[in-house]
C-alpha cells in the first residue's frame, strides 16, 4: 500500500540529528509526531510520488499521524498543474494542517497564472475559524498580490483581521512588513492610522525594520509609530 511504502521511505531517509533541531523551531507538534527527512528530500520525493496514480490514497489518509507526511502532502498539492485539482486537494487537506511550517510552505506553483481565480477561496479561508487556514490565506495574498495585482482591498482585507491566535497575528505583521517593503506609500497609512491591532502593529514594523528591503529613513519613521 502507498501509505506504508511512503512511510518506509520517509524513516529510511531519517536524519535524528535534524529532527530533534527541527523539533526545537515547531514546539507545538507532539512528541513524537516528527521523523526527521530534511526539505530537498521531501521535495524530491513529491515530485516522484505526484505522478504515480494510486497518490490518492495517501493523499485521502487523513489526518497524518508525522509532520513529515504533512510535509510531503503539502509539496505534492504545491506540484498539481491543474488548479480544479490542486484547489480541490488544497480543500480536504487544509483543516489538517497543525503547525506553521507545512502551512508556510505550501505554495502550488499553478496559483501564478489562476490569480482571479485564487481570490474567491481566499477570501473563504480568511473567513475560516481554523488557524492554519486563515494564515495560508493571508500567506497567499502577500505571496500573489502584492506586485502588479496589488489593490488597496487586500491590505483592508487583512487589516480587519483580528484573532487572538499567535500564528495568525504573526502572519498579519509579516504581511504588513511585506507590504511595506513593495508598496510603502499606499501601505503606511494602515500603521498611522493605527489600523491594526496593538501587537500586531508593532510586530509589522519591527519586522519592516529588519528588512533590507526598507530604507533607512523609512525604518527611522517607522519606528516612531511604535504604540506603547
Amino acid at each position: 500500500m502507498i501509505t506504508d511504502e511512503i512511510r518506509g521511505e520517509l524513516f529510511a531517509n531519517q536524519d535524528t540529528a535534524y529532527r530533534d533541531f527541527q523539533a526545537k523551531l515547531i514546539p507545538n507538534l507532539e512528541d513524537g509526531k516528527m521523523i526527521g527527512v530534511r526539505t530537498p528530500t521531501l521535495r524530491k520525493m513529491a515530485k516522484q510520488y505526484a505522478k504515480q496514480v494510486d497518490i490518492g490514497t495517501f493523499l485521502d489518509t487523513l489526518p497524518h499521524t508525522y509532520f513529515d507526511e504533512n510535509q510531503l502532502h503539502a509539496f505534492i498539492i504545491s506540484e498539481r498543474k491543474d488548479f480544479a485539482q490542486c484547489i480541490a486537494e488544497l480543500t480536504r487537506f487544509l483543516p489538517f494542517i497543525d503547525n506553521w511550517a507545512t502551512c508556510d510552505q505550501l505554495s502550488p506553483k499553478v496559483f501564478k497564472k489562476h490569480r482571479q481565480e485564487l481570490l474567491p477561496h481566499i477570501n473563504e479561508w480568511l473567513a475560516s475559524n481554523l488557524t492554519y487556514v486563515v494564515r495560508f490565506g493571508i500567506g497567499m495574498l502577500m505571496e500573489h498580490f502584492l506586485d502588479e495585482d496589488f489593490d488597496l482591498q487586500y491590505p483592508e482585507t487583512v487589516s480587519k483581521l483580528r484573532s487572538e491566535e499567535y500564528y495568525i497575528n504573526m502572519m498579519i505583521a509579516w504581511y504588513f512588513a511585506t507590504a511595506l517593503a513593495k508598496q510603502y506609500e499606499t501601505v503606511l497609512p494602515f500603521l498611522e492610522n493605527d489600523r491594526l491591532a496593538p501587537w500586531t502593529h508593532n510586530k509589522a514594523i519591527q519586522k519592516a525594520v529588519e528588512s533590507l528591503r526598507i530604507t533607512p529613513e523609512q525604518k527611522a519613521y517607522l519606528k516612531k509609530l511604535k504604540r506603547a
